[in-house]
């Protein structure tokens, strides 16, 4: 019995196993010794030679199969760099690439390209050579590299979506209000549609979804980066299934249409835990929704992941650590405050410290803090909760928002108690978050006393790093920087050239940009005379604030992000 189970541990390695190893030392780039040293190893462990070779010798797999391709003629290619035409991917059907793992990257009147991993893989190219009815050349590329383009350029989620929107057009004849109030034979492929727009939203890492009834069409769009791109769209005898079905999942009413909703929905998407946040708003040409795709995994950052450059994080973190007072974050809406806020609260979090939240709505749970929702409809209110927050002894607070003067007055009080307090304020900049929270009544000597820091920020798009490509600025650009126009002139400057990486946009991922501004006693004099928010930018800069676009300008000579970003986001801030 042993005896006829050794041979299948130790099985004789493959014709292509020994054909690489032989190759690779006929041409000097492993040594004899080495060569029998992967053979036993790859016998041994039973694992693919190429994986023993990367992980025993000095080699890399670019350099293997680049030197396999050269033995069959082949070229090695890098995918990542290269933007194939919609004709080209349009050549060859999903199904087919799918299958055969290949990637078309160019084709003429009678060739078409393909990238492939194995280059031994000659049965590929001839089955491919019958499919197509062409002929087929065959390029060398990593397999993860393939697999990626397959998910750009392929993507199931959207061949998918193209099949269930063909199933539902086919039978969902029934007007709206049936397929609301019974269950039809469509129902299926509306269930099938719906799942699938959430899921390719979250292959593009897409932080909304809007679906939006148009006069002509029903128009779905993803916001990526914080851009929106316009994606397949059903046809628009579709809407009122849809909404339908996105009600329902996140527990609304589908019998009333003529006013807002909001609700949740939480799913379990390529085991991760994601909460959607659903609402559904009444316009001209039916309901429009808009889902909100919060991901915990991508919010429990720490504060080195928001983008801080080392001066600004080791002040803002000294900040952070005070025992009292209140700390801001500015911005307009989309501009990460929520972010950075579960940043501080995730780096404060201990067990020594009470950490109490005030949020409308709760966006995200964080173990060990605890989180009060509130309801405005029951008397619920910011200030209501606050109030009973300060009998709970906590030692941090965070208010989503100070929206008006009950809950700015209680914020300032808990303040000058002992408590530190965090919230957000909508102001375009640092030093006029001071003058908005005396417009809104809370008296100056109170602001002065109990403000300890005030931080703007925005978000910018990150350069792509598998296309980054360095680039001069033109002349329009460095007219825009004005004075700081010096501070890039003889610096090297990067942009991304787009790929399938970043969907041909040249970014991916975003950082933050930000405006510190500190209190010091010349300011809180400044503020107890009612200076204008003019005046405290003029004094805060001369004190060594960097402004929005100074730090975004500083992000864009270490290559981090692009004049381009810069402007978008600061075009109506001053510098």
């Amino acid at each position: 019995m042993v005896r006829r189970n050794r041979p299948r541990r130790e099985q004789i390695l493959t014709a292509n196993d020994e054909y690489i190893v032989d190759i690779l030392e006929g041409v000097g780039l492993i040594t004899h010794r080495q060569k029998e040293d992967a053979l036993r190893a790859a016998r041994k462990e039973d694992k693919p030679i190429v994986e023993i070779l990367v992980r025993d010798t000095p080699l890399t797999k670019v350099e293997i199969l680049k030197e396999l391709a050269r033995q069959f003629g082949m070229e090695m290619i890098v995918l990542s760099t290269m933007a194939v035409p919609t004709e080209v991917i349009e050549a060859v059907p999903a199904k087919i690439a799918r299958r055969y793992k290949i990637v078309p990257f160019s084709r003429d009147d009678s060739i078409i390209r393909v990238a492939l991993s194995d280059p031994f893989d000659v049965e590929t190219l001839d089955s491919l050579r019958y499919l197509l009815k062409t002929n087929v050349e065959g390029a060398v590329a990593l397999p993860e590299e393939i697999e990626r383009a397959l998910d750009h350029y392929y993507p199931m989620a959207r061949d998918e979506m193209a099949s269930a929107i063909e199933a539902v057009s086919g039978t969902a004849t029934q007007t709206a209000s049936t397929v609301e109030v019974e269950t039809t034979a469509a129902d299926e492929p509306i269930i099938k549609l719906v799942n699938l727009i959430i899921l390719e939203a979250f292959r593009r890492r897409a932080s909304d979804i809007h679906l939006e009834p148009l006069e002509k069409k029903f128009r779905v769009r993803y916001r990526i980066d914080g851009v929106l791109h316009e994606v397949q769209s059903p046809p628009r005898k579709l809407h009122g299934a849809i909404i339908s079905r996105i009600k329902i999942m996140a527990n609304m009413s589908i019998a009333e249409k003529r006013l807002p909703q909001d609700g949740r929905i939480q799913i379990r998407l390529m085991e991760r835990d994601l909460d959607l946040r659903v609402s559904v708003l009444p316009a001209n040409h039916g309901e429009t929704v808009v889902m909100r795709i919060l991901d915990k995994s991508s919010l429990m950052l720490g504060l080195e992941n928001l983008g801080f450059f080392a001066d600004d994080q080791q002040t803002f973190e000294r900040l952070i650590g005070l025992s009292d007072g209140i700390i801001l974050i500015t911005g307009p809406t989309g501009s990460g405050k929520t972010t950075t806020l579960y940043a501080v609260l995730n780096k404060l979090n201990r067990p020594d410290r009470k950490i109490i939240t005030v949020e409308d709505p709760v966006e995200y749970q964080i173990s060990g803090i605890n989180q009060v929702q509130v309801m405005s409809e029951i008397g619920m209110t910011f200030a209501a909760a606050l109030r009973s927050i300060l009998r709970q002894a906590p030692n941090i607070i965070m208010i989503g928002e100070i929206r008006d003067l009950e809950t700015a007055e209680i914020a300032v009080n808990a303040s000058l108690t002992g408590h530190l307090v965090f919230s957000t304020l909508h102001t375009n900049d640092a030093p006029s978050a001071v003058t908005r929270l005396v417009d809104i009544g809370v008296k100056p000597f109170l602001v002065a006393s109990s403000t300890r820091a005030i931080m703007a920020q925005r978000l910018v798009r990150r350069i792509c790093p598998k296309c980054k490509e360095p680039y001069t600025p033109s002349d329009h650009e460095l007219r825009l920087l004005g004075a700081a126009a010096a501070q890039v002139r003889d610096a090297a400057l990067y942009r991304g050239k787009g790929c399938s990486d970043c969907s041909m946009t040249g970014y991916r991922g975003r950082c933050g940009i930000y405006e510190i501004f500190v209190l010091n006693d010349e300011v809180r004099h400044l503020i107890n005379t009612q200076a204008s928010a003019a005046e405290l930018r003029a004094v805060a800069r001369r004190l060594g604030m960097r402004t929005l676009r100074e730090d975004g300008l500083r992000k864009t000579v270490a290559g981090i992000t692009t004049l381009e970003e810069v402007f978008r986001v600061t075009m109506g801030d001053r510098d």
